[in-house]
């Protein structure tokens, strides 16, 4: 009942707070021209402005935070829609429907659509913060070291199985690989040197902003200046004013708005997986469950509803584990993570007696962020996509820019410009070689949570690793593990041998 109420106090408190929605107006602005743009994603643009509002106090930093995930990820159906090129990968089960619609001349109708429907979403995701995550906070307190080592590593695996099907050994590579590389500089229970080589600059480890720009802002900057072919853009309102109404559009796909909300959480809650993913489940469970299936692929309003709905619906699940468990569900939720920390504020299953107020406050920042994200996608997006007109070449030397100016400005080292630019030429050699970046990331952050507890783990058993085995949930997480990882592999063989 707390949680209800601090809910409502901030959403009261931001409307009565002229400065505060000023600054989350702006925010929220931001995310949607993020969003937009092809090249950027929401996990680079939470980023730089993670940089930027490093002076602010808590209270502020991380509603516009918030405000930048929830407007970025919507605004990648704007282009997915008129341009066939999702803004974001969570976007990317959009243009499968959204641009049919554009073409057919109902541009306006499935940009408007969208928007209803990412809000409807976003109300989804703020409803299961307030409910689920205490719940999940309760159950979080139960953890020991055991269970929180077992945890770490069973978020990259499953993390490197969903986010890459067809080679989920490249998910876990990527995965583990992160998890190596957080081992880097002093250890945090006796403080010995690792993988330092002599550099004092390595001596406090690999920041994690510099790695989230890298790996996810310099290969689409790249990517994006290599194409070559200017994709089409369709900007067609003539029939925008459709029989259906947008209401009787609601009331037609209400179990479809459900069934999608439900699943984008739940797999929101799943760490690293993210919004692309709960996209293309829901898609699929709305092709499935529809009547008329053959209308998808062909501009149909069920199959960009689930796709909208589930994508903004996953960002609310995504931030459920990062308040109760300090485990990220995507990579922008990754991001948030890393700002929390920057602000003195350390998620957790302590995050509910330290910080009582936070799971409220967030589903209310949450809701606020929706709200302006409707309003200025009804009113202002098509002017927004003005700027799809100023050439990429021109564009992401800018992008850019601002990606080495938000890494320095952070600690104020170049060591951590360089650091990002490494890990840009790393992330980029993972994409085109088709190694997921979601697990490495996730690994990366997750590292030192598995490194700290499996030694403590031993040291309080002096080496006995029985207890992995005998306490239930951790047990369960390792059945799991063990579950997961021959699904991918048995039936494979098996069909080798048939």
């Amino acid at each position: 009942m707390y949680t209800v109420k601090v809910f409502f106090e901030s959403m009261i408190s931001t409307f009565s707070n002229p400065l505060l929605l000023f600054h989350l107006s702006w925010s929220t602005l931001l995310g949607i021209l993020v969003g937009i743009l092809p090249g950027l994603t929401a996990t680079l643009g939470v980023a730089i402005l993670t940089t930027l509002t490093f002076g602010f106090p808590a209270q502020i930093a991380i509603p516009m935070l918030l405000c930048v995930y929830v407007g970025a990820i919507y605004g990648g159906s704007r282009t997915a829609i008129v341009l066939n090129i999702p803004g974001t990968p969570a976007n990317a089960a959009t243009t499968v429907d959204g641009f049919p619609l554009a073409r057919s001349g109902m541009a306006g109708f499935a940009l408007n659509v969208a928007t209803i429907m990412s809000g409807i979403g976003s109300i989804i995701g703020a409803v299961f913060i307030v409910s689920l995550a205490p719940a999940l906070g309760a159950l979080a307190l139960k953890f020991g070291s055991w269970e929180f080592a077992i945890l770490a590593i069973f978020g990259t695996i499953i993390a490197g199985s969903l986010t890459a099907p067809k080679d989920p050994l490249k998910g876990w590579i990527a995965g583990f690989l992160g998890l190596m590389i957080a081992m880097i500089g002093l250890d945090e229970i006796v403080s010995f040197p690792r993988y330092t080589f002599g550099n004092i600059q390595l001596y406090g480890g690999i920041s994690l902003l510099p790695v989230l720009v890298g790996v996810y802002g310099v290969p689409e900057i790249l990517t994006s200046l290599k194409r070559v072919a200017k994709a089409e853009v369709v900007l067609d309102f003539s029939k925008s004013e459709t029989k259906l109404s947008y209401l009787e559009t609601i009331k037609k796909n209400a179990l479809n708005l459900v069934r999608s909300g439900i699943i984008g959480v739940f797999i929101g809650v799943i760490p690293g997986v993210g919004e692309d993913v709960a996209a293309w489940v829901a898609y699929d469970a709305a092709k499935r469950m529809s009547k008329e299936p053959e209308k998808f692929g062909k501009g149909s309003i069920e199959g960009l509803t689930a796709a909208e709905t589930a994508n903004n619906a996953c960002v609310g699940g995504a931030i459920i584990p990062v308040l109760t468990l300090a485990v990220p569900g995507s990579a922008p939720a990754a991001v948030l993570l890393a700002a929390m920390w920057i602000h003195g504020i350390k998620a957790g299953p302590l995050l509910p007696i330290q910080h009582p107020e936070m799971i409220g406050y967030v589903a209310g920042s949450f809701v606020i962020a929706t709200i302006l994200m409707v309003i200025f996608g009804l009113l202002v997006t098509r002017l927004f996509l003005k700027i799809l007109l100023v050439p990429t070449e021109i564009l992401m030397p800018i992008i850019f820019v601002l990606c080495v100016v938000g890494t320095y400005v952070l600690n104020g080292r170049l060591f951590d410009v360089w650091v990002m630019l490494l890990f840009g030429l790393l992330g980029y050699f993972m994409r085109i070689n088709d190694f997921p970046a979601a697990p490495f990331v996730l690994g990366f952050i997750l590292g030192p949570m598995a490194d700290t507890n499996i030694r403590r783990a031993l040291m309080l058993k002096n080496g006995d690793i029985s207890p992995f085995f005998t306490r239930p949930i951790s047990l369960v997480l390792i059945i799991a593990i063990a579950l997961i990882v021959l699904s991918k592999y048995l039936p494979k063989k098996r069909g080798e041998k048939l």
